[in-house]
């Protein structure tokens, strides 16, 4: 009788317990906060009797307190009051002299009486109230809201949480710049990148200079997709006027978020020259660029009218953004015309520029160039971000790079004395690809960046200095908009992507988990449902996980979902039901099938997950490379080659592996002495990508893998220019073979041809299924 009785106490003290983690989980959003403490106590009544209270006098906490009054009204369906009396029961007080050496750290009390939310600064009681926010968000809307009692303390990890938008590709009205503006805020990003100029259109006025408006605002038509050469036909463009400029700028300056301009020099200026042609190389015969990619016209370095325009330029952009920082962009900067122009050949010639075992002539032109406006900036009490190509040649230590190619550019920058802002392409660049199913997404430009792969971004690369680490001064995704021509389409690739990087750029490290992440996401896409955001619904539907089993001779795959619901899947390919099996375990494939699988209830139903698998003879057999995939590109390594699915032209979606230098070779063992009579392999071409393919197709065969028999040797052709992206099957057939052994060789092409904007650098090969029969 005694142990039932202890065996009582104890579940009912476990349901308590849980009840209790329950209880408190409504302060775990997003981004997660550094500590959350339990205190005893009754809760706090949130109701329509509730006021905000704000010190008199204090515009910035009084405009605060009108955010809350109105972030509660929309969440709950009722106004409260604000008031500059002594907080009383019943209230929200609102305070900025909260301790702390971090400013944007805040202190969240919670207790029967009130709610206090005090800040290190003004900056800190706004990222307080928008943790209450997104706790109300997340809550049903009720006539009143319970509020256990806790006390939260909170500040950021990184001073520099940054987003970006480009609206040089596609403009973007003033109201959904704005709204683009408070999904930061949402998300306690406090920096807004704002990409305003580039060869498809120029976006802000500037009075000295009205043709980069009346004429580099506007393109005749636009290119349709990635299809080289085809226009739609219509007209596209826009700009901002200085006045709308100051508007955006102090609408986010209420946010605290610091709006930081970039006009991208001296190269992706087409727009400029179509306006002053006197500024190019060739001098006539410009257009605001209609089509993709990265234009050889470039400023004419050695016109000091580009000089003049550029510093007129940014004397007018200066009073329009009081931040600190001015980006200068130095990001793909051809060279071709500067080697041709006379002018540009004189300012070598009078610089004593020469080309060393690291760098050509030119690329220290452009070095010149940066470093001449870097100090015209630094004059006018401004400091300069670049994109990391402006480390090539060296530029003064003031600048702070903007790390976009690689993390080892970061890596240089901060070994340089540099401030280092991590934007890496492979895990922060918005404008790729969220799924593996890039056939049924909205056009992306390339990429695979699933919010798995953001979550796991870590922005201070391994092997730096603790001096070292502190010139890493924050993070950014980028979403560039060449693809992403409206606003539904452009939130569609934002979220809920930026709330993974939320927490990578917020929370510390030994808080984040990725699995309580995606609990916690579940209920944070209630905000955007509440808020009418058009979200990429990934995390709800069917995510699957590829395994090759090379001892066995099979593929598992295994399927994931954030959903409460489960998942009904079929393999003859037809449509799931809630009659068809629900998933539970792996699911192993030894066959060609198509698998087809869904998130069901009786309510709801996911997209449909639908992949095919097909065997030959290769599929599932151990198989090994001669090089390394690169890290980016490399996914399941050599095992991707054999897993039974083809891969589309969105090449970065795990479908594809890919070398940068290296040279194509894989051995397959078929286990067996087989009959082989034909063997093929897709490759994959995107000039524009840097992508050119192997040169040579190679087949040997061998029955010990010691002596290889050639079997087919075939010479191909480098992609040409013009050509968009395309998949090409390699296909050697030949005699019939007796062979266990068949190696493949792929030499890559060691660089890119002359008629390419980055001639001589080297190329990406990218291949995918060996088929064997």
């Amino acid at each position: 009788m005694k142990k039932y009785i202890i065996y009582i106490v104890l579940l009912f003290g476990i349901f308590s317990l849980s009840a209790q983690e329950k209880k408190y989980n409504i302060y775990r959003t997003i981004p997660l906060a550094q500590s959350i403490k339990e205190v005893g106590g009754n809760p706090f009544i949130l109701n329509r009797e509730s006021k905000i209270y704000y010190p008199k006098k204090d515009q910035n906490l009084k405009q605060i307190a009108v955010f809350l009054s109105e972030y509660i009204q929309i969440a709950e369906g009722f106004k409260i009051e604000i008031s500059t009396e002594s907080p009383k029961n019943n209230g929200i007080a609102l305070q900025d002299n909260f301790k702390s050496d971090n400013k944007e750290a805040y202190n969240f009390t919670v207790n029967q009486n009130q709610i206090l939310i005090n800040g290190a600064s003004s900056a800190g009681t706004f990222y307080g109230i928008q943790l209450l926010r997104k706790v109300l968000f997340e809550n049903e809307t009720k006539s009143q809201i319970e509020l256990p009692a806790v006390e939260i303390t909170d500040y950021p990890r990184f001073a520099y949480r940054g987003m970006h938008l480009d609206v040089a590709r596609h403009f973007a009205s003033v109201e959904f710049v704005k709204k683009y503006i408070d999904l930061l805020a949402l998300h306690n990003i406090n920096t807004f990148h704002w990409h305003l100029t580039d060869d498809q259109g120029w976006r802000v006025e500037i009075k000295k200079y009205p043709k980069l408006t009346q004429i580099g605002a506007f393109r005749t038509e636009t290119q349709v997709g990635k299809q080289v050469g085809v226009y739609d036909g219509k007209p596209h463009g826009g700009f901002y006027t200085q006045e709308q400029i100051k508007e955006i700028v102090a609408y986010a300056q209420q946010r605290f978020i610091t709006t930081i301009p970039e006009i991208d020099l001296p190269g992706h200026m087409v727009a400029a020259l179509a306006s002053y042609p006197e500024l190019g190389c060739v001098g006539e015969g410009y257009e605001v660029y209609k089509k993709w990619g990265v234009s050889d016209d470039v400023l004419c370095i050695g016109n000091e009218k580009t000089f003049t325009f550029l510093e007129d330029v940014f004397t007018e952009l200066i009073p329009l953004f009081p931040s600190k920082y001015l980006h200068i962009g130095g990001d793909e900067c051809p060279k071709k015309a500067w080697e041709k122009c006379p002018k540009c050949q004189a300012k070598i010639a009078e610089l004593g520029l020469e080309k060393d075992s690291q760098h050509s002539a030119e690329e220290k032109l452009q070095s010149y160039c940066m470093s001449r406006i870097e100090k015209f900036l630094n004059a006018k009490g401004k400091q300069v971000i670049g994109w990391d190509e402006i480390l090539e040649g060296g530029i003064a230590p003031n600048a702070t790079i903007m790390s976009w190619r690689s993390a080892q550019a970061g890596v240089d920058a901060v070994k340089q004395g540099h401030k280092a802002i991590m934007t890496p392409s492979s895990h922060v660049y918005f404008d790729y690809y969220q799924s593996t199913d890039a056939v049924s997404e909205p056009l992306a430009i390339g990429g695979f960046t699933n919010i798995e792969r953001v979550y796991s971004f870590e922005p201070i690369p391994n092997g730096l200095t603790e001096a070292e680490k502190k010139l890493v001064i924050g993070a950014q995704a980028n979403l560039w908009r060449e693809y992403i021509d409206s606003d539904a389409q452009t939130e569609y690739m934002v979220l809920p992507r930026l709330a993974a990087l939320s927490e990578v750029v917020w929370t510390n490290t030994d808080k984040k988990n990725y699995g309580d992440f995606l609990n916690r996401l579940s209920d944070f896409l209630k905000i955007y449902d509440k808020l009418n955001y058009n979200y990429a619904k990934h995390i709800l539907e069917v995510s699957p996980e590829y395994k090759v089993d090379t001892e066995n001779g099979q593929l598992i795959l295994n399927l994931k979902t954030s959903s409460k619901s489960p998942i009904y899947y079929t393999v003859d390919g037809s449509e799931p039901t809630l009659k068809n099996k629900k998933y539970t375990e792996s699911i192993i494939i030894r066959n060609s099938v198509t698998v087809k699988a869904a998130v069901i209830s009786e309510q709801y139903m996911s997209k449909v997950f639908t992949k095919k698998f097909e065997f030959n003879k290769a599929t599932a057999k151990p198989i090994v490379l001669k090089n390394e995939p690169i890290e980016r590109y490399r996914f399941n390594g050599g095992k991707t080659l054999v897993d039974g699915r083809i891969g589309t032209i969105a090449f970065s979606t795990g479908d594809w592996i890919a070398l940068y230098k290296d040279d194509f070779e894989a051995t397959i063992d078929l286990k067996s002495v087989q009959e082989v009579k034909e063997v093929s392999m897709n490759t994959f071409t995107s000039p524009n990508d840097w992508i050119f393919g192997p040169k040579q197709f190679q087949v040997l065969v061998s029955k010990d893998r010691i002596n290889f028999t050639p079997a087919h040797n075939e010479d191909l052709q480098i992609a040409q220019k013009g050509d968009g992206p395309k998949i090409i099957n390699l296909k050697a057939v030949f005699a019939t073979q007796n062979a266990r052994y068949v190696k493949i060789k792929a030499p890559i092409f060691e660089q890119i041809p002359e008629w390419h904007y980055s001639a001589g650098q080297p190329t990406f090969l990218f291949v995918d299924e060996i088929t064997i029969n």
